[in-house]
């Protein structure tokens, strides 16, 4: 008898075990009889229970539990095409939540793995459609905020489709493969050198501009200062020339005797020097002739 209890009492506690189900905060619950969805009698809605304690019919009732929090789609790089058939490699992600339960579980059947596919192709939708209409230059040079809000506002379309509010679209990097960098670099190194040769070139001309300048101002000033050379040195031995005149004319011998001793002393003034001259040449004339320096 006391055996009989035990079981009762124990059958009686699987059973209020069995009819009780908590649905914890961030989910939701979706209630299915004999594999059917639980749904409203009067609507005919679907039957989603919010965060609590609620009551189900033991081994009658099953309850799959849905996640209701804010989801990070973030799945990696894609590629898109830009308006110049370029390809782009685009790392994104994407913030949702479920908002219609209803019409995300008919949707995805209740997977987040089907309800991450279905989102990412919305999203990418939009994303291809944003950078189809785009050049490289316009995505990178700043563009990219537009892109997000644009594809945003296309992916709002998801809370009707899926049951899903897609709360923000971020851009985390945008890439180019390798061989579109190597061509995109080449050509960048292409323009950069032919600036830099035509900055050389510019400077080259330049620089001769200002050496012929330069040039053709040192040949008029040598000019200018030969010619004042010329003018000073022929003012000189004119002056020169008026001294030797003018001592010339005062005392003509006294001149020649003086003239005569400077030679001498020219030509004398070294121990090793060595004249050939006839002994009756005019230059001993004064030494020949004492009488003729009186």
């Amino acid at each position: 008898m006391k055996n009989f209890i035990i079981a009762i009492v124990a059958a009686l506690f699987l059973l209020t075990v069995s009819s009780v189900f908590v649905v914890s905060e961030g989910q939701r619950g979706i209630v299915f009889e004999f594999s059917k969805i639980k749904r409203d009698s009067e609507t005919g809605d679907m039957l989603v229970y919010d965060p609590g304690l609620h009551l189900k019919y033991p081994f009658i009732n099953t309850v799959k539990k849905i996640d209701a929090r804010i989801q990070t789609l973030d799945e990696g790089a894609d590629r898109f095409v830009t308006s110049e058939k370029k390809d782009v490699i685009v790392d994104s992600f994407v913030k949702w939540r479920i908002v219609d339960f209803s019409t995300y579980y008919l949707r995805t059947t209740g997977s987040i793995d089907n309800a991450r596919a279905l989102l990412k192709q919305k999203v990418n939708n939009g994303l291809r459609t944003e950078f189809g209409s785009r050049t490289i230059k316009e995505i990178v040079s700043g563009d990219r905020d537009s892109i997000m809000e644009k594809a945003l506002v296309s992916a709002k379309s998801s809370r009707d489709d899926l049951g899903i509010e897609v709360i923000d679209v971020r851009i985390k990097a945008i890439n180019l493969p390798a061989e579109v960098s190597a061509s995109i670099y080449d050509r960048m190194r292409a323009e950069r050198t032919a600036v830099a040769k035509e900055h050389r070139s510019q400077g080259q001309e330049q620089s001769e501009i200002i050496r012929a300048t330069i040039d053709a101002k040192v040949t008029v000033m040598l000019a200018e200062a030969q010619k004042n050379s010329f003018e000073i040195r022929g003012s000189g031995d004119a002056l020169a020339a008026k001294v030797y005149s003018d001592a010339y004319t005062k005392d003509a011998d006294f001149y020649k005797f003086f003239r005569s001793l400077e030679a001498y002393e020219n030509s004398f003034n070294s121990k090793n020097d060595v004249m050939v001259i006839k002994p009756d040449s005019d230059f001993f004339h004064y030494l020949k002739k004492p009488t003729a320096a009186k």
